[in-house]
């Protein structure tokens, strides 16, 4: 799921309805228009974000309204948690570093 979603959200069309739609469901056209394309080519471009599980499309009357499947986000946010628990660890360990480096240079100046 990761690797598709990240390749998915790899094209700049894609991340950019995808931040569109971070505010709400839009239909097709919508998109189209404030991304300035055309409608075919969003459409394209929702087909591949839709099928990566990325949006979720309800058909109303003629129209097309898309929105985030906000699972998909939770699941990559849960991916990405490990990697901020891995680098808060490290930066834990710089700080404690820093610190003994510290004393250490206080303790050679005649510091306390």
């Amino acid at each position: 799921m990761k690797t598709t979603m990240l390749r998915t959200l790899a094209e700049p069309n894609r991340l950019q309805m995808v931040e569109l739609l971070r505010d709400g469901p839009l239909s097709v056209g919508e998109i189209a228009e404030e991304l300035g394309i055309r409608q075919p080519q969003a459409s394209k471009h929702l087909r591949i974000l839709s099928d990566a599980g990325i949006v979720e499309v309800d058909v109303v009357a003629n129209r097309r309204i898309y929105k985030l499947r906000y699972l998909a986000f939770q699941e990559l946010d849960a991916w990405l948690a490990s990697f901020r628990r891995l680098w808060e660890g490290r930066l834990d360990r710089l700080d404690d570093y820093l610190k003994e480096l510290q004393s250490k240079d206080g303790k050679r100046e005649g510091k306390p």
